[in-house]
């Protein structure tokens, strides 16, 4: 058996305090609509027709709406798990993406777009303008100034056509510094590339150090020098970059997308090791074959070995390769391993699989 208590007091006209055991409300209203609060929160309106038993009530409660914001609350905190996850996940892929792509790029350095020089048709260039003549930017200059003069506009505002006339008196100056620099250009490549053609061999230095065709290369080499041995013979020498170029992990995705990073096994490092080296000496023959006329060209790769004997690293030669232009133009470089395509050409290498390169004699002429 329960027992209720409760008890109203009227206060003032249609409002009343009702006292319960559990807690205290006030109603507002009277007969056919009362709104009543209560300390528990809870809000209740009461609408009905006298006489007739119909009624409509509606109540809210301020510890229900707590409750929704707490599930609206949860969900956003589920929702932002579920986007920082995926974040992980983008980020584990971008990675896993970066990663394979510089391990693309530095074993195919041999299948960089190279640009050929063709000496013959720059010597074949006619000089653009006699030297003591006016040249073709200085003509258009003059050509702008007198078109100018001859504007009506500029003829009835005069304080317009002072300003202007002396702008374009300027551009003939510029103009006549651009055909200078036009004449002096084509004087310079063409006494350059009649002494190529002529197979002087200061000349194929001098172009190698003004075009410096291995700057795309620079990531990979830190030194690198050219030695002419006749006008279709060239010796290369150049130190290699490997630790700060090939990396001694793997990156790859899990069953999940999750980032998995692992350390590379002797035999797998070693590998890409060997492909970056042989992928740079056949890209630099190729600039080489495509800036002079050569027909061979020995390269000797050299990278700090430790010496036991010393205990200290020593510079080595770890592959010294002859490579003919022919031979070489004959490769379908796109399908090639850069590794085994050094078999191609008369080479020393000593390679082993868990130690990598060793050291080795140059190839003699």
């Amino acid at each position: 058996m329960g027992f209720r208590f409760r008890k109203s007091f009227k206060i003032a006209p249609g409002v009343k305090i009702n006292i319960g055991k559990k807690s205290t409300s006030l109603s507002l209203g009277g007969k056919g609509a009362r709104y009543t609060i209560s300390s528990t929160g809870r809000k209740t309106t009461t609408v009905g027709i006298p006489g007739t038993g119909i009624s409509y009530s509606q109540s809210s409660s301020s510890k229900s709406r707590s409750n929704i914001e707490k599930q609206r609350l949860r969900e956003n905190e589920h929702k932002l798990k579920e986007l920082e996850r995926e974040m992980v996940l983008l980020e584990a892929e971008y990675e896993v993406e970066e990663y394979n792509e510089h391990i693309n790029l530095i074993t195919s350095i041999h299948k960089d777009y190279i640009e050929f020089w063709d000496w013959k048709s720059i010597n074949s260039k006619p000089i653009p303008f006699e030297p003591g003549t006016k040249g073709p930017n200085e003509l258009e200059a003059i050509k702008k100034l007198e078109i100018y003069k001859s504007n009506l506009l500029a003829k009835i505002f005069k304080f317009i056509e002072k300003r202007k006339i002396e702008e374009l008196k300027s551009d003939i100056v510029s103009a006549k510094e651009k055909d200078n620099e036009l004449l002096s250009s084509w004087e310079h490549l063409n006494k350059l590339s009649s002494s190529i053609l002529s197979k002087d061999l200061d000349s194929y230095l001098a172009v190698l150090d003004e075009v410096n065709p291995l700057y795309n290369l620079l990531d990979y080499i830190d030194y690198f020098e050219f030695y002419a041995i006749d006008e279709y013979t060239m010796i290369v020498d150049f130190n290699i970059i490997i630790d700060d170029v090939v990396p001694q992990q793997s990156k790859s995705l899990t069953k999940t997308g999750k980032l998995s990073v692992r350390n590379l096994t002797k035999t797998n490092y070693y590998s890409l090791v060997q492909d970056h080296v042989c992928s740079c000496v056949i890209c630099i023959a190729r600039h080489l074959f495509a800036l002079l006329p050569l027909e061979t060209v020995i390269i000797n790769t050299q990278y700090e070995i430790l010496n036991t004997e010393t205990g200290h690293e020593e510079s080595s030669t770890i592959l010294s390769v002859k490579i003919d232009k022919d031979k070489l133009n004959s490769l379908n470089l796109d399908l090639i391993d850069p590794s085994d395509s050094i078999n191609n050409f008369e080479h020393n290498m000593k390679f082993l699989k868990t130690k990598g390169f060793q050291p080795i004699d140059k190839i003699s002429l």
